[in-house]
């Protein structure tokens, strides 16, 4: 305490011989003090620090929240979707004349993890053949594989005996659809897998007859093996009601004729006026 009254006093006497001596002591004393200043040194800039990490939350937290919007404007966006395609269901809209529909109810499924179907109430009496597309109104739910008089078993994209014809767009690449009994059949033998974002949409290419081109079968997802990976777009988990499409079977071409026509007889060749002789007798009639 004497000590603090005594340099209070020193720093109070208004003095030029004080003066010089209170400098040369601050000259003294000071530069020797440095190691006393680093705690506080370090503590300035542990505040300044937390304080950019405080920040730096704050944006984390405000990306979040914007993420949380779009995660919510996709759901609507979905929910939208479903409701047009209910909507154009109800309304019998029909965007190709020659896809007609009948609907059926599920009835069951198979319940089995090798093995993923389900039982339609809708059978060889309304007209039902194999091989036909179902859909749920959204997107492509599997096939027609089994046919009874009032029943119908379908055959889901996932089953692990699936295999569709696909175009992923807008590269344009042609792929297959193979089902592993999982939510998200796999694509295989793509032809260029470097043009092929996730997030693309993948619609049926209508190859080899299986199955109409230009039906909705979901976009394209990055799998946790590194996979290219297909997230349907029908609803499986709820599995009501679903559309068996009417495919109309391609015309059989049996005769050459209907596509080359025959050959010209000869005699019919040298009947036929010649353009040497035709512009003869042109010039001799004008003169």
């Amino acid at each position: 305490m004497f000590l603090l009254l005594a340099l209070f006093l020193l720093w109070r006497i208004d003095s030029p011989r004080v003066e010089r001596f209170r400098s040369a002591l601050v000259d003294r004393v000071v530069p020797s003090f440095a190691w006393a200043m680093l705690p506080v040194t370090k503590a300035a800039e542990m505040v300044e620090n937390f304080q950019s990490y405080t920040r730096i939350y704050e944006q984390n937290q405000e990306l979040r929240r914007e993420l949380q919007q779009m995660k919510a404007w996709r759901e609507a966006a979905l929910q939208l979707e479903q409701k047009n395609a209910r909507l154009l269901d109800l309304n019998q809209v029909r965007l190709d004349p020659k896809l007609t529909h009948v609907t059926g109810v599920v009835l069951a499924d198979s319940g089995s993890p090798f093995r993923q179907s389900v039982l339609l109430n809708v059978g060889a009496r309304d007209g039902i053949r194999d091989g036909w597309a179902t859909m749920d109104g959204i997107g492509l739910v599997g096939r027609i594989s089994g046919v009874g008089q009032t029943t119908s078993r379908v055959i889901l994209l996932t089953d692990s005996n699936s295999r569709i014809p696909v175009t992923v767009q807008p590269s344009g690449q042609k792929a297959l659809l193979s089902g592993d009994n999982t939510s998200a059949p796999p694509l295989e033998f793509l032809e260029k897998q470097d043009l092929v974002r996730p997030g693309d949409r993948v619609i049926s290419s209508g190859d080899g007859g299986v199955f109409p081109a230009g039906l909705l079968v979901g976009q394209v997802a990055l799998g946790v093996d590194g996979r290219l990976r297909v997230r349907l777009a029908a609803d499986y988990e709820r599995l009501e009601f679903l559309r068996v499409l009417r495919s109309h079977e391609s015309e059989v071409i049996s005769e050459t004729g209907a596509l080359i026509p025959p050959p010209v007889p000869p005699a019919a060749v040298e009947a036929l006026p010649q353009p040497e002789a035709a512009a003869t007798s042109t010039g001799g009639a004008g003169g």
